[in-house]
């Protein structure tokens, strides 16, 4: 079986872009969605630590973000450009507490804005996983694909419940 070096997903959110980018790109507010406490904020070109804490806007995705609760989070913030692009680098799917992932080659993790009528386009996007290990790469690539599709539902209900 190939496994696709990208995953691609993308929402329609109903909040203006400068809402949207204020809940991706504060750590705080990020965290909250998507569940990690960060140790500070996004900056460009900083690495970054945290901790996985379930989401706080979705019960049942909580629930399957338990289990890991409390494991160490790390990302490479790669760049910012306000309004439009934040982006990341990590090891995906880097669950096992018993594994060192950081001889590993990163994914690059994109979250872009564009303006669709009076929402904002949000486009996620996952690149790299061709030099994902062959023996993990299928597993990062299956968890981080269905990852991707609550993490859009996940902003969507934030930006309900956090409206201003």
């Amino acid at each position: 079986m190939t496994v696709p070096d990208k995953i691609e997903k993308s929402t329609i959110l109903r909040a203006p872009r400068a809402r949207v980018w204020r809940a991706i790109s504060d750590s705080a507010e990020f965290g909250a969605w998507f569940g990690v406490v960060f140790d500070g904020p996004f900056v460009a070109g900083e690495r970054l630590s945290g901790r996985t804490k379930p989401t706080t806007v979705d019960p049942e995705v909580a629930k399957l973000q338990a289990p890991h609760a409390g494991k160490p989070f790390l990302i490479t913030v790669e760049r910012i450009e306000p309004q439009r692009l934040f982006s990341f680098r990590w090891h995906p799917f880097a669950i096992d507490p018993n594994v060192d992932y950081s001889g590993e080659p990163t994914t690059l993790v994109e979250f872009e804005l564009s303006d669709v009528e009076a929402f904002t386009r949000l486009e996620i996007r996952e690149s790299g996983f061709d030099g994902i290990p062959l023996e993990r790469r299928a597993n990062a690539f299956t968890a981080n694909e269905g990852g991707w599709e609550h993490q859009c539902r996940l902003v969507e209900k934030y930006l309900q419940l956090h409206a201003a």
